[in-house]
């Protein structure tokens, strides 16, 4: 299956305590079957969550989606199966473009 590739890239830009130790950048590659980027204008357009907390919420979403999916035989996704298809149907639902 033909996939999208991407680069994510976390920094920490600031911790609990203004003397915290900043983590060093952490940068990987992945694949989604999923155009991220479209799904996060869909949604911003939908008014899901405000800014940042719209890209946080769905970046985290696809990403961990993407690995249950590949995985999804793994006994560790299945008490989340049934329940994770209900809640995405509802996304889906919110986020479809009006007509």
């Amino acid at each position: 299956m033909k996939s999208h590739r991407y680069r994510v890239t976390l920094e920490h830009l600031a911790g609990k305590n203004a003397d915290e130790t900043l983590h060093a950048p952490l940068q990987f590659e992945c694949s989604n079957h999923d155009d991220i980027f479209s799904i996060i204008d869909r949604a911003a357009a939908a008014r899901l969550f405000e800014g940042d907390e719209n890209t946080a919420f769905l970046v985290g979403l696809k990403l961990f989606s993407e690995t249950m999916l590949t995985h999804r035989d793994d006994p560790l996704f299945a008490p989340l199966q049934g329940a994770f298809g209900e809640f995405m149907k509802g996304l889906k639902a919110r986020t479809k473009p009006a007509i």
